[in-house]
């Protein structure tokens, strides 16, 4: 006797972003493999707020079984941080992230995205507000306005404590014969939004170890934000607009790799191809493109890297969602740490769990984000490093802000602003024993 047929119920949303993902859903099987890798289902101990129950719900939408003004669809919804432990833990292979993605913005069709993320997407879509908002950004820090009002309660004393965590000296010294070898390929930087409005000096780090590792650094005029933040917010339209953008400005550059060292960035980078999947105009360019990405850590990891001098400093790593979980980058950014003579690299638990920024996540759900922010501080605490390593601007400013409102010692730090410290102190010991050399022959 043949098996019965199964008719899949009657899709209650045709054509919608989700429809489209139908097959993800469709993966699941609900094993619950995912709930000990959820960050929201940890701190909040709620199945709906889980990835199988998000994905419950996903399909309920689909059956008409929920509506998407439903208030209880929207509240787990808009909780997912979309960190995509997830995905690492799924044995099924649900691509998470992408279901996400597709119902926020199917949602954003029915109710409009909240009136602060659209402000925000608003200003990293327009370059001319951008400079604006991280021109003021840095005039509050450099002022130290910042971080007088960091301690403040509620969310504008932690927006000042992020700002203010955002301070950098620079580590900038000569490079001799760096710069012209490049015998790795050419790279261009992805500047960013945050990382070059108040990252500023990292990126110029970046640049630094590019060029100590033999790679020749190139610029890409007319790159824009990655778009990152819209996909997330459901805005896709708008991400789409900004991917093209890139591709674009990228292509003009003509370079052998594309270097991100903020892991949200990365992950949207290479993702263009899914995300311009139906544009037939730009489908195939967005693959060539996103081909072309690599996190920093990835081509200093290759390179070796170059060791420098020593940096005697005990760091934890903590690893960014969207390069552990999306990206599937473990190795390269311990490599760079362990590439520092006399760094301690002491463990951290539950490293890779999420901190809880998520983009723009801690300004939209600051409740959630704060609950999840603390078990990461309270873990911080236990590892008593002097250094929490990160490759993420969103990670470092919630880390920052938070160990600045606990009044704690410990910074963090982009592990490519230790590597760079490292190569600042070889050249600093290199001239040292010059120095010396030449006191003792004019003896």
């Amino acid at each position: 006797m043949s098996a019965p047929v199964v008719v899949p119920p009657e899709c209650a949303l045709p054509d919608s972003p989700l429809a489209r993902e139908r097959s993800g859903i469709d993966a699941c099987v609900h094993c619950g493999f995912c709930l000990q890798a959820c960050p929201t289902y940890l701190t909040l101990e709620d199945e709906n707020d889980s990835p199988r129950g998000r994905i419950v719900l996903m399909r309920a939408l689909l059956e008409g079984r929920l509506g998407p003004k439903d208030e209880s669809v929207e509240t787990h919804i808009t909780r997912c941080l979309g960190c995509r432990a997830c995905e690492t833990a799924c044995p099924a292979g649900v691509p998470y992230g992408h279901l996400l993605e597709a119902t926020r913005a199917t949602m954003a069709e029915f109710r409009p995205i909240s009136s602060i993320a659209r402000l925000i997407l608003a200003t990293f879509e327009r370059p001319k507000l951008l400079r604006i908002a991280m021109a003021s950004g840095r005039a509050l820090r450099a002022t130290g306005v910042a971080r007088l009002l960091a301690h403040l309660p509620g969310r504008f004393g932690f927006a000042m404590a992020m700002l203010a965590s955002t301070r950098r000296r620079s580590n900038a010294r000569e490079r001799k014969g760096a710069a012209e070898r490049g015998g790795r390929g050419s790279a261009a930087l992805l500047t960013g939004c945050v990382m070059e409005g108040l990252f500023e000096e990292t990126n110029r780090a970046t640049e630094r170890v590019l060029g100590v590792n033999e790679y020749t650094v190139r610029a890409a005029p007319g790159q824009r934000c990655c778009g990152a933040l819209h996909a997330h917010a459901g805005d896709a339209e708008g991400a789409r607009r900004l991917a093209r953008a890139n591709i674009a400005a990228f292509e003009r550059a003509n370079v052998d790799y594309i270097c991100v060292n903020a892991a949200g960035c990365g992950a949207t980078m290479k993702e263009y191809p899914h995300l311009l999947a139906d544009d037939r105009e730009w489908a195939d360019r967005a693959a060539r493109i996103a081909a072309k990405v690599r996190d920093v850590s990835e081509l200093l990891s290759t390179a070796g890297p170059v060791r420098g001098g020593a940096v005697r400093v005990r760091v934890a790593y903590d690893a960014p969602c969207h390069l552990m979980h999306a990206q599937r980058i473990t190795v390269p950014p311990l490599d760079v740490l362990r590439a520092i003579p006399e760094l301690e690299l002491v463990p951290l638990a539950e490293s890779d769990v999420c901190c809880g920024s998520a983009g723009i996540f801690n300004l939209i759900e600051p409740e959630t984000s704060d609950v999840v922010l603390h078990r990461k501080l309270a873990h911080i605490a236990t590892a008593n490093p002097d250094v929490v390593a990160t490759g993420n601007p969103g990670c470092l400013m919630q880390i920052g802000a938070g160990l600045l409102h606990a009044r704690s010692r410990v910074q963090a730090r982009h592990p490519v602003e230790l590597l760079d410290a490292s190569y600042a102190n070889a050249v600093d010991d290199a001239n040292g024993a010059k120095d010396s050399r030449h006191t003792n022959t004019s003896k």
